[in-house]
């Protein structure tokens, strides 16, 4: 019943469990094609909050060492898209802001709960997770390890 309470992440080594949700443009974002890249997924609580937004401000101002490296980056929220949009443009985010309605994907990745939990993955190219922490690693130590 509290199982969301007290998950850890997914582990290093794990495939990352596939998904599509839409991006704050409306596009769909399915994880199973963007293969072959190396994908940075950022959950986190809430839109246009003091940690939430530091925690983006940091990716976008890591912006070129993951274009650098070929990283995709994604934030991801049960936010709807105007939320996101708003945030998104609001502090200039060059990566896009994912709608996870009812935490579904945040469930599949150990992030839900009452907020989601601010937990970040590296998932490699081959699909398997690289990285994974709960609260704000650095940005260069995540591109690091994925």
């Amino acid at each position: 019943m509290f199982s969301w309470l007290f998950s850890s992440p997914l582990a290093p080594g794990t495939p990352a469990p596939d998904f599509s949700l839409a991006d704050d443009s409306g596009r769909t974002v399915t994880l199973s094609a963007l293969r072959g890249k190396r994908v940075v997924l950022v959950f986190y609580p809430g839109d246009d909050t003091p940690g939430c937004t530091r925690q983006l401000c940091q990716f976008r101002d890591n912006w070129s060492a993951a274009r650098a490296a070929g990283v995709e980056v994604f934030g991801v929220n049960p936010g709807n898209a105007r939320s996101h949009g708003k945030f998104r443009d609001k502090f200039h985010f060059p990566f896009p802001l994912l709608v996870d309605s009812g935490q579904k994907v945040a469930a599949l990745y150990h992030a839900n709960g009452f907020i989601v939990k601010r937990t970040v993955y590296g998932i490699g190219a081959d699909g398997v997770i690289k990285f994974a922490r709960r609260g704000m690693p650095s940005p260069s130590e995540v591109l690091q390890q994925t």
